[in-house]
């Protein structure tokens, strides 16, 4: 009998998806089946994991609380009774996907069973409690290795066909020499390194003749971010990224000779791409990128597996170290 599996993934953010790859592709394998992925919609998951041969179909669900919780139980309920799935995997720990599974007579449901979890999952292989502190990476790779999964390969890759991005967004096609994409925003504000330190890096950079232009990568609600970037220089440098969705700049970071920036789903999405990818770091933890190709720079004092949230931290870091260690690498 062929599997019909489902792997859902609850976390709103590109990036801790990005890190769970190898382990649905595991999944993937262990079945010889394609699998249907079930994640939030601010993971654009739909566009950027559309070419990645182990995924047939998606599917996302809000995963609210509140009033809403048992509304998206709901659908999570219908869409698993209407595609009759033989296997349903939860990658985190929260319960609605395995609620609704149940209800929905899935003769399989696995699970990490962290905390109420697990009272709904009819497969009893569990993660123990305190698993939860290590980072989504590992949990994963323990999960896969209690349900008796090969993972061959813990590096997040993802491919997009080219011929979906050659027709995208041309306002900077015209623009010809060596490009570097900066990442210049983050989810979270106390990971982002200074305006004025982007600004700095990107002259010295063109002055060293290591870079000719400068993606300034950032998402539309940090569009100021970007605007402060190109008024603290007085070269013509800088291309704003700021209004372009996931997929468009995703053809923007292939047409990177790398990428540097913050903590962030374009720094994931780089590195996954294979293009050369710096991540900067002084406040938050860079033992959780060990699964990734990320080369992370720190400033000297740096003490891993420490969130410190407050955005002074990130001045640490400074310019010189960071010009130093791309020009080096």
């Amino acid at each position: 009998m062929k599997h019909n599996i489902c792997i859902v993934y609850s976390h709103h953010k590109l990036g801790d998806l990005i890190w769970q790859l190898p382990y649905i592709k595991s999944i993937s394998d262990h079945h010889d089946s394609k699998i249907t992925l079930v994640t939030r919609k601010t993971t654009q998951s739909k566009d950027i994991l559309a070419d990645l041969d182990y995924i047939e179909n998606f599917y996302y669900n809000n995963f609210r609380k509140g009033i809403f919780y048992w509304l998206d139980v709901a659908k999570l309920y219908i869409y698993f009774k209407k595609n009759k799935f033989t296997h349903v995997y939860l990658l985190d720990k929260i319960s609605r996907p395995a609620i609704a599974a149940r209800f929905a007579k899935v003769e399989n449901i696995i699970g990490p069973g962290i905390k109420n979890q697990k009272k709904w999952l009819n497969c009893k292989k569990f993660l123990d409690d305190e698993d939860w502190n290590l980072n989504y990476s590992e949990q994963s790779q323990k999960f896969l290795k209690i349900n008796n999964i090969e993972i061959k390969n813990k590096i997040p890759n993802i491919k997009i066909d080219k011929d979906r991005l050659i027709h995208l967004n041309k306002q900077f096609d015209v623009f010809k020499g060596k490009k570097i994409a900066l990442g210049i925003d983050s989810f979270e504000n106390y990971k982002m390194w200074p305006e004025e330190y982007f600004a700095e890096l990107a002259e010295k950079m063109y002055e060293s003749k290591l870079a000719d232009y400068f993606y300034l990568v950032c998402g539309p609600k940090n569009a100021e971010i970007a605007k402060k970037i190109i008024k603290l220089s007085n070269k013509k440098i800088f291309l704003n990224c700021s209004n372009l969705n996931l997929l468009e700049i995703a053809k923007v970071l292939q047409n990177s000779l790398y990428f540097i920036g913050n903590n962030s789903g374009p720094l994931n999405l780089s590195a996954a791409l294979n293009i050369k990818s710096f991540g900067l770091f002084a406040n938050s933890p860079i033992s959780q990128l060990r699964y990734t190709n990320i080369i992370t720079i720190t400033p000297k004092d740096y003490v891993d597996n420490l969130f410190i949230k407050n955005r002074d931290e990130m001045k640490k870091l400074s310019v010189e170290e960071v010009f130093n260690k791309v020009k080096n690498n």
